[in-house]
């Protein structure tokens, strides 16, 4: 089972881009289902290639 936290989405503290591991990340080949902490180091944000370092966590 799946926690809570893995299944929030991210947010690039840099541009709009928010991760949803729902949806994954089909630019980077990231398919469906993956949570953010589970993304490759070499991963970067799609809109303006900012590093996972520099994601927040949304919380609602």
């Amino acid at each position: 089972m799946t926690s809570t936290f893995t299944q929030k989405k991210h947010q690039c503290k840099d541009c709009i881009y928010s991760y949803d591991p729902k949806l994954g990340d089909p630019s980077q080949g990231v398919p469906p289902g993956v949570p953010f902490d589970d993304l490759p180091a070499s991963w970067v944000c799609p809109l303006c290639k900012a590093s996972k370092k520099r994601f927040k966590v949304l919380r609602y």
